[in-house]
């Protein structure tokens, strides 16, 4: 009997892999049969390309997860295909999938952020972001730009979603660089668990700084977020003024623009966004404290404003109603989360230009499209707002010839709102359709 089992187990076991095989081949074959089928969308009122007026009564036409043709009127689905599907939003606001240019799916702030960090294994934190990813998503943001998690976790989920492992959005994941005790570095615990949990992507003058943010890009990192000020959660009295020196970003710019990435760069006080601006980084973020050389600068640069106003929000509320906070978090919580608001009216005011994000991570993920109703209590017009979401995103991270926009070519990145968010923003709260190149995920 036992010799029996010996001999036959491998036989079986041989039979249950070669069905799990056959299995997996017939679902990835119905599943890319699925996204090869033509879907013809009837789009009510579509905002075919934000910062333009939107089109009434049109046909968006997807296939392959590619948008292949946008024409006016209700035209039947067999038109384009005998099998097509036809997805009916003639009632519905439609528009591109929107777009967070600051989000940190591994996280959320609460109490337990620090006792995470230790009871917490890599494997955790991963499925933390899963989670997280797949809620970002069904909100209707169908990319984001992750900066600062853990490395290798991180990019092994970007690389799931793009796979079709993981339901999620499509990731740009940067590389956090910080100098020792920066910002980005961690803090508030014993000295030997700072020795365990210490970033490994610190530098300390300009010539670590080259050979880190090399390192960087060759372990996958698709941008580089440094910290040129300091930060409201860092649990240290160092404020939020400059800490990274003017050669220190210089280098880690002059780096990562020579291999293809762009620099995304946390700053809070004028001193440190000016310097980071000269420097020449692609976005400023938060850029709570902009002053009149910083308005300047950012318009003679190019670089975008990601406002965070969420973040900044958010903050303030926990400093008022919770106890969890360090008491330099809290000072300044209160401090520059006020000011916010006041800061990005000025910049957008003095055109800016502004990318949306909401440091989501610090406030709870899903709930992003917030940022666009404070963006609007900030003044800024609604119009401005999605673009800020869409075709300002797009052109942040490079992708303006594949996302932004709903036009012929374009990934088919498609959501609808009841109504339309041009008269009421608060409808990006409740997206009701969602679609990530071609997929669709909510219906």
């Amino acid at each position: 009997m036992i010799i029996t089992m010996k001999k036959t187990e491998p036989k079986l076991s041989k039979l249950s892999n070669r069905i799990s095989f056959l299995a997996l081949m017939i679902s990835a074959s119905i599943s890319q049969a699925a996204l090869a089928q033509t879907q013809v969308i009837h789009a009510g009122e579509l905002l075919s390309i934000p910062g333009k007026a939107p089109l009434k009564n049109y046909t968006v036409v997807v296939e392959e997860g590619a948008i292949t043709a946008v024409k006016k009127g209700f035209l039947p689905a067999n038109e384009f295909a005998s099998d097509a599907t036809l997805i009916d939003l003639s009632d519905s606001f439609v528009m591109p999938g929107l777009m967070d240019m600051h989000v940190h799916l591994q996280m959320e702030l609460g109490p337990d952020n620090i006792a995470d960090t230790v009871k917490l294994s890599d494997a955790d934190v991963a499925m933390k972001s899963v989670h997280y990813a797949k809620t970002t998503l069904m909100s209707g943001f169908t990319t984001v730009r992750d900066l600062l998690s853990e490395p290798e976790q991180m990019y092994a989920l970007r690389d799931g979603v793009e796979k079709g492992w993981i339901d999620g959005p499509r990731i740009i994941a940067a590389a956090g660089i910080s100098i020792t005790g920066g910002h980005l570095d961690v803090d508030g615990m014993a000295p030997d668990l700072l020795a365990m949990k210490s970033s490994k992507m610190l530098c300390d003058g300009p010539f670590e700084c080259r050979k880190m943010t090399r390192n960087a890009i060759k372990y996958g990192a698709d941008a580089i977020k440094v910290a040129s000020t300091g930060g409201v959660l860092s649990n240290t009295n160092t404020g939020t003024g400059q800490q990274m020196t003017n050669n220190e970003l210089k280098e880690i710019v002059e780096t990562a623009h020579a291999l293809g990435r762009k620099v995304a760069s946390h700053a809070h006080a004028a001193k440190g966004i000016n310097a980071a601006l000269r420097a020449g980084v692609d976005s400023i973020e938060h850029g709570s404290y902009s002053d009149e050389e910083s308005i300047k600068l950012f318009k003679k640069s190019g670089a975008y404003l990601v406002p965070t106003l969420l973040a900044g929000a958010t903050v303030v509320e926990m400093a008022n109603t919770s106890d969890f906070m360090a008491a330099p978090v809290k000072a300044k919580a209160i401090r520059v989360g006020a000011d916010m608001l006041d800061n990005f009216n000025a910049s957008y005011k003095a055109g800016v230009k502004i990318a949306f994000g909401t440091d989501s991570g610090v406030s709870k993920h899903g709930i992003n499209a917030q940022e666009a109703v404070l963006m609007y209590q900030g003044g800024m017009t609604t119009a401005d707002i999605l673009k800020s979401a869409t075709v300002n995103g797009a052109d942040l991270i490079g992708m303006s010839d594949k996302l932004g926009t709903i036009e012929v070519g374009k990934y088919a990145d498609i959501i609808a709102t009841n109504a339309s968010p041009l008269k009421d923003i608060e409808q990006l709260l409740d997206v009701d359709f969602v679609m990530k190149g071609g997929k669709v995920y909510k219906q």
